[in-house]
Protein backbone atom coordinates (compact mmCIF):
# COMPACT_ATOMS: atom_id res chain seq x y z
CA UNK A 1 0.00 0.00 0.00
CA UNK A 2 1.38 3.10 -1.17
CA UNK A 3 0.45 6.99 0.71
CA UNK A 4 0.76 10.68 0.05
CA UNK A 5 3.84 10.93 1.83
CA UNK A 6 5.64 13.32 0.40
CA UNK A 7 3.10 15.83 0.77
CA UNK A 8 2.04 14.69 4.33
CA UNK A 9 5.97 15.28 5.38
CA UNK A 10 5.26 18.69 4.08
CA UNK A 11 2.49 19.96 5.65
CA UNK A 12 2.94 17.89 8.92
CA UNK A 13 6.13 19.49 9.50
CA UNK A 14 5.40 23.35 8.39
CA UNK A 15 4.90 24.18 12.15
CA UNK A 16 8.79 22.98 12.92
CA UNK A 17 10.04 24.23 9.64
CA UNK A 18 9.27 27.87 11.25
CA UNK A 19 10.02 27.02 14.14
CA UNK A 20 13.99 26.17 13.15
CA UNK A 21 14.08 29.35 11.14
CA UNK A 22 13.33 31.65 13.53
CA UNK A 23 15.93 30.69 16.32
CA UNK A 24 18.56 33.42 17.19
CA UNK A 25 21.23 31.68 14.95
CA UNK A 26 18.79 30.25 11.66
CA UNK A 27 17.76 33.96 11.93
CA UNK A 28 21.02 35.57 12.26
CA UNK A 29 22.48 33.89 9.61
CA UNK A 30 19.23 34.22 7.10
CA UNK A 31 19.85 38.11 7.99
CA UNK A 32 23.79 37.52 6.73
CA UNK A 33 25.35 37.67 10.67
CA UNK A 34 27.31 34.64 10.59
CA UNK A 35 30.13 34.27 13.05
CA UNK A 36 32.98 32.13 11.11
CA UNK A 37 34.20 30.12 14.80
CA UNK A 38 30.30 29.55 15.59
CA UNK A 39 29.51 27.94 11.63
CA UNK A 40 32.92 25.97 11.97
CA UNK A 41 31.09 24.50 14.76
CA UNK A 42 27.72 23.82 13.07
CA UNK A 43 29.92 22.28 9.96
CA UNK A 44 31.61 20.03 12.81
CA UNK A 45 27.77 19.18 13.73
CA UNK A 46 26.55 18.45 10.65
CA UNK A 47 29.52 16.26 9.83
CA UNK A 48 28.86 13.80 12.82
CA UNK A 49 24.98 13.69 11.57
CA UNK A 50 25.35 13.10 7.98
CA UNK A 51 28.26 10.73 8.58
CA UNK A 52 25.97 8.53 11.28
CA UNK A 53 23.07 9.37 8.40
CA UNK A 54 25.05 7.59 5.38
CA UNK A 55 26.53 5.01 7.63
CA UNK A 56 22.91 3.57 8.64
CA UNK A 57 21.38 4.35 4.89
CA UNK A 58 24.72 2.09 3.45
CA UNK A 59 24.27 -0.73 5.85
CA UNK A 60 20.64 -0.57 5.11
CA UNK A 61 20.92 -0.52 1.22
CA UNK A 62 18.48 -3.31 1.04
CA UNK A 63 15.82 -2.71 3.02
CA UNK A 64 12.46 -1.81 1.05
CA UNK A 65 11.86 1.49 2.84
CA UNK A 66 15.25 2.67 2.45
CA UNK A 67 16.59 1.70 -0.75
CA UNK A 68 14.99 3.52 -2.68
CA UNK A 69 15.70 7.04 -1.49
CA UNK A 70 18.68 6.66 -0.98
CA UNK A 71 19.84 8.68 -3.80
CA UNK A 72 23.91 9.01 -3.62
CA UNK A 73 23.49 12.31 -5.20
CA UNK A 74 22.44 13.98 -1.87
CA UNK A 75 25.22 12.49 -0.13
CA UNK A 76 27.11 15.36 2.22
CA UNK A 77 29.83 13.49 3.87
CA UNK A 78 32.54 14.18 1.62
CA UNK A 79 31.45 17.37 0.99
CA UNK A 80 31.65 18.32 4.75
CA UNK A 81 35.16 16.64 5.18
CA UNK A 82 36.19 19.55 2.15
CA UNK A 83 35.03 22.13 4.50
CA UNK A 84 36.24 20.73 7.49
CA UNK A 85 39.62 20.49 5.90
CA UNK A 86 39.23 24.35 5.20
CA UNK A 87 38.15 25.48 8.43
CA UNK A 88 40.28 23.17 10.74
CA UNK A 89 43.58 22.51 8.15
CA UNK A 90 44.50 19.14 7.37
CA UNK A 91 44.14 17.66 11.08
CA UNK A 92 40.29 18.36 11.56
CA UNK A 93 39.54 15.02 12.22
CA UNK A 94 41.60 15.19 15.44
CA UNK A 95 40.49 18.86 16.34
CA UNK A 96 36.72 18.74 15.98
CA UNK A 97 34.36 17.29 18.75
CA UNK A 98 30.62 16.52 18.54
CA UNK A 99 28.58 19.23 20.44
CA UNK A 100 26.06 17.93 23.37
CA UNK A 101 23.47 18.53 21.00
CA UNK A 102 24.85 17.08 17.48
CA UNK A 103 25.38 14.09 19.87
CA UNK A 104 22.06 13.16 20.75
CA UNK A 105 20.85 13.87 17.18
CA UNK A 106 23.37 11.11 16.00
CA UNK A 107 22.49 8.98 19.18
CA UNK A 108 18.80 8.96 17.66
CA UNK A 109 19.69 8.35 14.21
CA UNK A 110 21.52 5.16 15.30
CA UNK A 111 18.64 4.08 17.35
CA UNK A 112 15.99 4.44 15.05
CA UNK A 113 18.17 2.37 12.19
CA UNK A 114 18.77 -0.61 14.66
CA UNK A 115 15.13 -0.33 16.34
CA UNK A 116 12.55 1.33 13.05
CA UNK A 117 15.01 1.39 10.11
CA UNK A 118 11.58 3.13 8.52
CA UNK A 119 11.95 6.36 10.41
CA UNK A 120 15.13 7.13 9.21
CA UNK A 121 13.18 8.61 5.83
CA UNK A 122 12.00 11.14 8.32
CA UNK A 123 15.19 12.31 9.28
CA UNK A 124 16.20 11.97 5.47
CA UNK A 125 13.64 13.98 4.51
CA UNK A 126 14.35 16.76 6.68
CA UNK A 127 18.15 17.04 6.15
CA UNK A 128 18.79 16.21 2.64
CA UNK A 129 15.22 18.06 1.17
CA UNK A 130 16.07 21.14 2.92
CA UNK A 131 20.05 21.35 2.19
CA UNK A 132 19.08 20.58 -1.86
CA UNK A 133 15.96 23.69 -1.12
CA UNK A 134 17.79 26.38 0.36
CA UNK A 135 21.34 25.50 -0.34
CA UNK A 136 21.92 27.77 -3.26
CA UNK A 137 20.44 30.84 -1.29
CA UNK A 138 22.18 29.89 2.30
CA UNK A 139 25.72 29.45 0.14
CA UNK A 140 25.39 33.12 -1.06
CA UNK A 141 24.44 34.42 2.65
CA UNK A 142 27.35 32.88 4.02
CA UNK A 143 30.01 34.07 1.05
CA UNK A 144 29.04 37.54 1.59
CA UNK A 145 29.00 37.22 5.25
CA UNK A 146 32.37 35.86 6.00
CA UNK A 147 34.15 37.11 2.63
CA UNK A 148 34.73 33.28 1.42
CA UNK A 149 35.72 33.16 -2.36
CA UNK A 150 34.26 30.32 -4.74
CA UNK A 151 33.27 26.79 -2.86
CA UNK A 152 35.85 27.82 0.02
CA UNK A 153 34.26 26.36 3.26
CA UNK A 154 30.77 25.80 1.37
CA UNK A 155 30.84 22.79 -0.64
CA UNK A 156 28.34 21.72 1.97
CA UNK A 157 25.38 23.63 -0.41
CA UNK A 158 26.66 22.15 -3.67
CA UNK A 159 25.11 18.72 -5.36
CA UNK A 160 27.50 18.74 -8.15
CA UNK A 161 26.24 15.75 -9.41
CA UNK A 162 22.33 16.90 -9.60
CA UNK A 163 21.58 18.79 -12.80
CA UNK A 164 18.18 20.17 -12.45
CA UNK A 165 17.01 20.59 -8.45
CA UNK A 166 13.96 20.86 -9.15
CA UNK A 167 13.51 17.86 -11.32
CA UNK A 168 15.34 16.22 -8.84
CA UNK A 169 13.05 17.13 -5.96
CA UNK A 170 10.16 15.92 -8.00
CA UNK A 171 11.69 12.28 -8.67
CA UNK A 172 12.45 12.42 -4.87
CA UNK A 173 9.05 13.10 -3.66
CA UNK A 174 7.68 10.43 -6.14
CA UNK A 175 9.86 7.68 -5.16
CA UNK A 176 8.75 9.02 -0.77
CA UNK A 177 5.29 8.24 -2.00
CA UNK A 178 5.80 4.69 -3.72
CA UNK A 179 7.20 3.20 -0.58
CA UNK A 180 5.68 -0.05 0.63
CA UNK A 181 4.23 1.57 3.92
CA UNK A 182 0.71 1.87 5.54
CA UNK A 183 -0.42 5.32 7.39
CA UNK A 184 0.49 4.16 10.02
CA UNK A 185 4.16 4.00 9.58
CA UNK A 186 3.55 7.47 7.65
CA UNK A 187 1.95 8.84 10.76
CA UNK A 188 5.07 7.80 12.65
CA UNK A 189 7.27 9.52 10.08
CA UNK A 190 6.04 12.37 9.73
CA UNK A 191 6.38 12.12 14.09
CA UNK A 192 10.12 11.45 13.26
CA UNK A 193 10.53 14.29 10.77
CA UNK A 194 9.24 16.79 13.34
CA UNK A 195 11.48 15.38 16.26
CA UNK A 196 14.46 15.64 13.65
CA UNK A 197 13.44 19.25 13.08
CA UNK A 198 13.22 19.58 17.14
CA UNK A 199 17.15 17.81 17.11
CA UNK A 200 17.95 20.26 14.58
CA UNK A 201 16.92 23.57 16.89
CA UNK A 202 18.99 22.44 19.71
CA UNK A 203 21.92 22.30 18.00
CA UNK A 204 21.24 26.17 16.54
CA UNK A 205 20.43 27.26 20.09
CA UNK A 206 23.78 25.44 21.19
CA UNK A 207 25.37 27.66 18.95
CA UNK A 208 23.23 31.24 19.66
CA UNK A 209 25.69 31.46 22.75
CA UNK A 210 28.67 31.80 20.89
CA UNK A 211 27.14 34.20 18.40
CA UNK A 212 25.53 36.05 20.61
CA UNK A 213 29.42 36.57 22.39
CA UNK A 214 30.87 37.04 19.02
CA UNK A 215 28.73 40.01 17.84
CA UNK A 216 29.10 41.21 21.80
CA UNK A 217 32.60 41.49 20.93
CA UNK A 218 32.20 43.34 18.14
CA UNK A 219 30.16 45.51 19.16
CA UNK A 220 32.37 46.11 22.39
CA UNK A 221 35.26 47.18 20.46
CA UNK A 222 33.23 49.22 18.17
CA UNK A 223 31.73 51.26 21.30
CA UNK A 224 35.94 51.27 22.56
CA UNK A 225 36.56 53.01 18.99
CA UNK A 226 34.14 55.45 19.24
CA UNK A 227 35.27 56.60 22.87
CA UNK A 228 38.56 56.67 22.14
CA UNK A 229 38.10 58.97 19.49
CA UNK A 230 35.82 61.37 21.76
CA UNK A 231 38.86 61.30 23.92
CA UNK A 232 41.26 61.98 21.13
CA UNK A 233 38.72 65.10 19.81
CA UNK A 234 38.25 66.14 23.13
CA UNK A 235 42.00 66.52 23.51
CA UNK A 236 42.46 68.15 20.26
CA UNK A 237 39.39 70.70 20.90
Amino acid sequence: MSVALASQLREGTKKSHTMAENTGFVSCFLKGVVDKGSYRTLVADLYFVYAAMEEEMARLADHPVIAPIAFSELNRREALEQDLAYYYGADWLQQIKATPAAEVYVDRIRQVAKESPELLVGHHYTRYLGDLSGGQILKNIAQKAMNLGGNDGLHFYSFPEIADEKAFKTTYRAAMDQLPIDQAMADRMVEEANHAFHLNMKMFQELEGNLVAAIGKVLFGFLTRRQRAGSTEAVAA
